[in-house]
């Protein structure tokens, strides 16, 4: 079955960076759009960035120019590089892949 596996996440101070991994197995890595979404306490889940097999990405406005989203499909692995981070970052990062799965989290938390 489809399983995602996300690691990477920790405490960070602001301007820091971070670099979450998502481990994936079940299905064809390189085939289906994937992506990272992020859930801050009180808030709906939102899209943070995307990536199709294509290679085109897909990123919310209020993460361009900070995090990049890539795949290595020898590897299995989705990533996301997230520079200069802000408070405002704090959440739990979730790796997704388009049949409707969803890894269990991992806590990023900004803060001095």
């Amino acid at each position: 079955q489809v399983q995602l596996v996300e690691s990477g996440g920790g405490l960070v101070q602001p301007g820091g960076s971070l670099r979450l991994s998502c481990a994936a197995s079940g299905f064809i890595f390189s085939l289906p759009t994937m992506g990272w979404y992020r859930q801050a306490p009180g808030k709906q889940r939102e899209m943070v960035a995307t990536i199709r097999h294509s290679g085109d990405t897909a990123y919310a406005d209020s993460v361009k120019g900070r995090f990049t989203i890539s795949r290595d499909n020898a590897k299995k692995t989705l990533y996301l590089q997230m520079n200069n981070l802000k408070p405002d970052d704090t959440a739990v990062y979730y790796c997704y892949v388009n049949f409707g799965n969803w890894g269990q989290g991992t806590q990023v938390t900004v803060s001095s």
